[in-house]
């Protein structure tokens, strides 16, 4: 497992941080939305909430992929 380390602002809570990572990770294909949600401690439902409010599209990617993600 890959572990990293950052120093954060006083203003930005370690579970902050980690949501706006994965959401970037999901946002630019490196990760799947179930596993960046996964990784950001949510469940799939409140993570796609979560990507509607700050504006990330859900359905970026495949057709095929699409029907994957659905299936779980």
């Amino acid at each position: 497992m890959n572990a990293l380390e950052v120093q954060l602002p006083p203003n930005i809570s370690v579970e902050e941080a980690r949501l706006l990572l994965m959401v970037k990770l999901f946002e630019t294909g490196k990760l799947t939305v179930g596993q960046a949600a996964e990784l950001a401690g949510y469940s799939k439902p409140t993570f796609i909430e979560l990507l509607g409010k700050l504006g990330v599209p859900v359905i970026n990617y495949p057709p095929e992929e699409l029907e994957q993600e659905m299936n779980f």
